[in-house]
């Protein structure tokens, strides 16, 4: 080993982003590995590589001892002394004992074990580089089709975007550009394992950061996300400036800005509704584009009862129930949806008459239609 063999590992510094230090310790540890095999199995021994020059040397290593039970991994104290005065017990004595003939034997038996070393801190710098990713968006270019397993292109290394994370419908072609969000980095004894999803919510939350300034900057908080991938999504959110309207800043100027991401989803449809505080409110809201007559709230069982007009109820409820199913899981309350005629049947059989005001004059049907929010206190026995 000379200079030539420190300026190759220089070249693969840059072009692999690995240490030299890295593969010099690599690089010890199998020539190392390679004099045990052949020369010293049962002896302790050090492999040192000179930084400087290439030069490579073994030195046996014998710890210092009052007595000595196997020479060949202890010395006395007065045999270590005449060799230096220094050395006090359980110090370690080494001798160079390299072999003539090691270079032809060492590169032979070395290579293997450097190729690995090698790929195996490849591996490291990948894993590192997309662990601390999961969570975040990626694009890439799809590579190929195995097995319905969609495999991503992402520069050094792929991405697997399996059938469960795939969207209902969707073409993926090989050499075609997609987004995808990263769910989990595994480790293994090969390449790192990344899998992608394109149906995960965290994917239209990150794409919403990508389209929209106020997000990234948190003028604009997305409170909530749920979605049914390919069919209809639905988010929640709330601007920390008065003068923000939350639900403009999302849909941007002409549409622009949720459209770039209906888009990218193949057509998703995305309701976005501004979030409140007041859990009514915000239930009503939910059910966008419904509209909401009353909201009956009971808070200890996070059960909500929604009135609306006769001719709003299937769409309140929503082909088979998506409507209704994606606003109880955007504001985490369970949702039970009625329309007026329905609630006007289970009021009387409860013994109440039917909406009144405050004066105890019956609502005319004008006023009626102007509430929007009743609950059991606005009927009267």
């Amino acid at each position: 080993m000379n200079t030539e063999f420190l300026e190759a590992l220089n070249d693969l510094e840059k072009e692999k982003g690995i240490a030299v230090g890295v593969l010099l310790e690599a690089i010890e540890a199998a020539l190392l590995s390679a004099y045990k095999r052949n020369f010293g199995s049962l002896q302790n021994a050090r492999v040192s590589i000179d930084r400087d020059t290439g030069e490579f040397k073994v030195y046996s290593q014998r710890t210092v001892v009052e007595e000595v039970s196997d020479p060949r991994l202890e010395i006395a104290l007065a045999g270590a002394r005449e060799i230096d005065p220094r050395y006090e017990l359980g110090e370690i004595v080494e001798d160079e004992v390299t072999p003539r003939n090691f270079g032809r034997i060492a590169a032979q038996t070395a290579k293997q074990v450097v190729v690995q070393r090698i790929r195996e801190a490849e591996r490291n710098i990948i894993y590192e580089e997309f662990a601390n990713r999961e969570g975040d968006i990626i694009t890439g270019v799809i590579q190929r089709v195995e097995q319905k397993n969609v495999y991503i292109e992402l520069g050094k290394t792929e991405a697997i975007l399996t059938p469960s994370e795939q969207m209902p419908g969707e073409d993926y072609r090989q050499g075609s550009r997609v987004k995808a969000y990263i769910v989990e980095v595994k480790k293994t004894n090969k390449a790192p394992q990344i899998i992608v999803s394109r149906t995960h919510p965290g994917l239209l939350k990150r794409l919403f950061e990508l389209e929209v300034p106020e997000l990234y900057e948190g003028v604009v908080e997305l409170k909530a996300v749920a979605r049914e991938a390919g069919y209809r999504s639905k988010i929640a959110v709330y601007s920390r400036d008065e003068n923000v309207d939350p639900v403009g800043a999302c849909v941007g100027p002409k549409g622009m800005r949720v459209q770039s991401i209906v888009n990218e989803l193949n057509g998703e449809k995305i309701d976005i509704i501004k979030w409140n505080s007041d859990p009514s409110k915000f239930v009503a809201a939910s059910l966008s584009p419904a509209k909401v007559v009353a909201v009956e709230i009971w808070d200890e069982e996070k059960v909500a009862r929604v009135i609306v007009p006769d001719y709003q109820l299937s769409l309140a409820i929503g082909k088979e129930g998506q409507n209704a199913r994606l606003a109880a899981k955007l504001t985490n309350w369970k949702i039970d949806i009625k329309s007026e005629s329905q609630m006007e049947e289970i009021y009387r059989q409860d013994g109440y008459e039917g909406y009144y005001e405050e004066d105890g004059e019956p609502y005319s049907e004008e006023d009626y239609q102007e509430q929007d929010f009743v609950g059991e206190e606005d009927f009267v026995k």
